[in-house]
């Protein structure tokens, strides 16, 4: 089998001035001219004087981890691949050699990135779900996160997500659209315990559950159920949360599960006090409030009202867009629009530019982390051509897209952004202090466990940059092209 790309296990040596010490750093980068997660090894000299400065001893969030979703259309497609061809992708994301995704997630009952509607517990009034079966999952979904496990040298923790109970349970009695009936809270909250149990059943363990995806609706498009603040931490408080605990399940809660710019009601609802907070153990967020804003504010906001619970970003992804087939210019040049751009009110169109797909990926995933953000998952692993399956015709991108007619594979450049942060940040990593005196590189650091200290730096512009890395009186000269992005590896000093 070809390999995607070769990652050399040596370091480059880099020298400042006699009275410097010598920094101990990796260099790899991914550009828009071409370059793939690969080892820099020359820089152009450079007098400048911009410091990127690295302050271990301020510490952050710890990172639970980064990575991407199993959806039954990333699923259904591996199955169409060639044996090695299958292998391939799963190495390429799971693998040593490979992206090392860490934090995933996947969906329970039907999404619209599935191929079509389906209950785990199809049978109306079945109050004590005996007929609940996760059989819809078995010929895609747990074989794909099964082929996950077996390549993971680190493993993988999964958040599990529904986008609606059965129609059966809902007010409207539709997939799409319409709240949880009352009558109907326990066996809701008894849908999850057996969820559990069923993939433990698998050999698969839950890490953890978001109560919904996006409680406030996707506009009844596809599959959504809607829940406000107080009604989904009732849930939690009174049904959920006490179903789980009494069955012995030790699984994480997250709430919200929406975009961040509407965070700050939910999460004063959730913790407003101890009874409303004990079994929320952290607030999950979606990116697509806007194309190119962080929201900071309102991150900043979620974590102190809860500085001990977890802060984590379960979904993005290039969405209302048919991504380009081996074309890697597109994903770096602003051609991508998104779901606000056509019926955004005026006051926020602003919000809803094209963009490049690689730059809102490093943007938000370097504002997220700079931001108290401690997990951050990427939406489908892997679309076809058109950006599906998908069974409402919601086409998106993802970073790896298969023509399976073919046979072939093709690893974007959102791939490859991917990787600079999973790879090379892992869980347990602690964020550590930055001092950027560029306003136009973004840039975060962690110190992960092993004692190495990972910093990702982006140049969104279009013409290269110098920079000195200063590490407590070690110091390394270093230049970034245009459009690039670069994950500086600094060993144990």
């Amino acid at each position: 089998m070809k390999k995607l790309y070769v990652i050399f296990s040596c370091s480059l040596m880099l020298f400042a001035c006699n009275t410097q010490k010598e920094m101990d750093v990796t260099v790899y980068e991914t550009s828009a001219s071409g370059s793939k997660l690969e080892l820099k090894t020359e820089f152009k000299s450079s007098d400048s004087a911009t410091l990127i400065r690295i302050l271990p001893e301020q510490k952050f969030q710890t990172i639970t981890g980064i990575g991407g979703s199993f959806t039954e259309s990333s699923a259904s497609l591996l199955n169409k691949l060639s044996p090695a061809k299958r292998k391939e992708v799963i190495e390429a994301y799971f693998g040593d050699d490979g992206a090392k995704y860490s934090l995933t997630r996947t969906h329970m009952n039907s999404c619209d990135f599935s191929l079509d509607h389906y209950s785990y517990a199809p049978v109306a009034d079945d109050m004590l779900l005996e007929n609940f079966s996760v059989k819809e999952d078995k010929d895609d979904i747990i074989p794909m996160i099964k082929d996950a496990m077996a390549v993971s040298t680190d493993g993988f923790k999964i958040i599990s997500s529904p986008w609606t109970a059965p129609p059966w349970m809902k007010d409207n009695n539709n997939y799409v659209g319409g709240k949880l009936l009352p009558k109907y809270y326990e066996p809701w909250a008894l849908f999850y315990s057996k969820y559990i149990d069923a993939y433990k059943a698998e050999g698969i363990d839950i890490w953890g559950l978001t109560v919904v995806n996006e409680p406030h609706g996707n506009g009844n498009n596809w599959e959504s159920m809607h829940f406000s603040p107080k009604e989904m931490t009732d849930f939690v408080r009174d049904h959920m949360g006490p179903k789980l605990e009494k069955d012995g399940h030790d699984v994480k809660i997250l709430g919200y599960d929406q975009n961040r710019a509407g965070i700050k009601e939910w999460v004063d609802e959730m913790y407003k006090d101890e009874a409303s907070a004990k079994y929320y153990a952290g607030t999950a967020v979606h990116w697509y409030e806007s194309t190119y804003e962080v929201f900071p504010e309102a991150l900043n906001y979620a974590h102190t009202k809860a500085p001990n619970k977890y802060l984590i970003e379960t979904e993005g992804c290039v969405d209302s867009e048919v991504p380009k087939w081996k074309d890697d210019a597109w994903f770096w040049s602003k051609e991508a629009t998104d779901w606000g751009w056509d019926w955004a009110p005026d006051n926020e169109k602003y919000l809803h530019p094209k963009y490049a797909p690689v730059n809102r990926y490093a943007r938000d995933i370097i504002g997220c982390l700079n931001n108290w953000v401690d997990g951050w998952i990427d939406w489908n692993m892997v679309l076809d051509k058109q950006g599906g399956p998908n069974w409402f015709e919601n086409w998106c991108a993802a970073p790896v897209l298969l023509d399976v007619e073919t046979d072939e594979v093709y690893y974007t450049p959102i791939y490859y952004t991917m990787a600079h942060f999973s790879k090379f940040i892992r869980p347990g990593a602690v964020r550590i202090g930055l001092e950027n005196e560029d306003n136009s590189l973004l840039a975060t650091a962690v110190q992960n466990p092993d004692g190495s200290m990972a910093v990702v730096v982006f140049n969104e512009g279009k013409t290269p940059k110098n920079f000195t890395l200063h590490l407590s009186g070690s110091r390394a000269s270093i230049s970034i092209e245009p459009q690039a992005i670069q994950t500086l590896v600094v060993q144990n000093q």
